[in-house]
């Protein structure tokens, strides 16, 4: 007999092991943030019900529910259960559907289990899934006579109210805890990357993750945005871990031809020409970085119209105020650089989302050092996975 064990009880072991909690991941400091924030939550709800003028003596201070939905709002504030609309719109959702059920279904178990299943199905259309307002459901159908007594209003009084409250609170919690909620649509200030549409070579898109997403036959609790986000930087985690030894001052150009912004656009160009470069860093008198120049913008400073009086000036002497046209006048002034001590992988994302080609490489006084261009960093890539296969 084999001394293994057969497949069908290591499924079995394995079946049980999917018992076992997951680990956390989540530090002390978030814990206890997420804890204090349901206190605060909780406590607004309850105190702003109490002092509330109008509000009957019946109508119960807090909902059970509520306290599920405080979870969601402070312990998971990233999930998609826990987004504004889910909570009032499914808890509204769920309370309507609870209602008509309890008074029109004279069995109360009968009604109880219809009440959640046609809230289910009401969130998942209006796209507000909230499972805490499975309980509001139960509660408007087994809640009692004091509930019963409500009718329809207790879709506004309490659930509507009260779900206001508490997702006030949670609002102003995150924005004084410094954590970004709501969580889930797109960003005023988001910047389509390049990457979701051209990423490079090996990597994937939004659409390849969305086809994926669509292909499963069940729903994750994920917003995809953030999904995208973290396999995202699981790539650049591996990256890091292969090249991660790597740094500019390793693979860039250490002798960078540079030009000081009095250079004359024509003697730049020839410079570009001679050395077979397509850019030049402009640097001052003490080699620091404020600027450069690309072939571009010499080739269309050439074929501007140049007015008169300044071709007049350029034929002059220079001892008579004649000048032609310096590299001051057609560099980008705002010119992004990396130091020399940058990991090569943090330059990836600068190459292909930002359109860049070259970029200067300075020291921490900003002085330049060389420059580093896309050949030599898929040059630097290559001869290091050369390395570690021959290895």
């Amino acid at each position: 007999m084999s001394s293994g064990s057969s497949p069908s009880r290591r499924t079995f072991r394995q079946w049980l092991h999917s018992f076992t909690p997951h680990p956390m991941t989540l530090g002390w400091r978030e814990r206890m943030r997420s804890c204090m924030g349901a206190l605060v939550g909780i406590a607004t709800v309850g105190v702003t019900m109490r002092l509330l003028p109008g509000v009957p003596g019946l109508m119960p201070l807090l909902v059970a529910p509520m306290g599920a939905s405080a979870v969601l709002l402070f312990a998971v504030p990233a999930s998609p259960l826990a987004q504004p609309w889910s909570i009032i719109g499914g808890n509204l959702v769920a309370a309507s559907v609870g209602v008509g059920c309890a008074q029109w279904i004279a069995d109360p178990i009968t009604a109880a289990a219809v009440a959640v299943a046609l809230a289910i199905g009401g969130m998942f259309a209006l796209r507000c899934v909230h499972p805490p307002s499975g309980a509001v459901a139960l509660t408007a159908v087994l809640g009692g006579p004091a509930i019963h007594a409500l009718g329809f209003g207790f879709v506004v009084e309490p659930i509507a109210l009260q779900s206001g409250i508490l997702l006030s609170a949670a609002l102003v919690y995150h924005a004084l805890t410094g954590h970004r909620y709501p969580h889930g649509g797109v960003r005023p200030d988001a910047k389509p990357q390049a990457g979701s549409v051209a990423p490079a070579r090996g990597g994937f898109t939004r659409a390849d993750l969305d086809a994926v997403l669509k292909r499963r036959s069940e729903w994750l609790d994920v917003d995809p945005d953030d999904l995208e986000m973290l396999l995202r930087e699981t790539e650049m985690q591996a990256y890091t871990r292969t090249f991660g030894q790597l740094t500019c001052a390793d693979l860039m150009t250490k002798n960078a031809i540079e030009v000081a912004p009095s250079t004359s656009a024509a003697a730049a160009l020839t410079l570009l020409e001679r050395h077979r470069v397509k850019a030049l860093p402009v640097v001052d008198g003490d080699n620091r970085l404020i600027g450069i120049v690309t072939r571009a913008d010499l080739t269309r400073q050439a074929r501007r119209p140049t007015p008169l009086w300044q071709r007049l000036s350029a034929r002059l002497p220079q001892s008579f105020g004649g000048q032609p046209p310096s590299v001051a006048t057609v560099m980008t002034r705002d010119v992004a650089s990396v130091p020399q001590t940058m990991p090569i992988t943090a330059l990836v994302p600068l190459f292909t989302h930002s359109g860049h080609h070259h970029i200067p490489v300075v020291d921490a006084s900003r002085r330049l050092v060389g420059i580093i261009t896309q050949t030599d960093l898929v040059t630097g890539l290559y001869r290091q996975t050369q390395m570690l296969e021959a290895a």
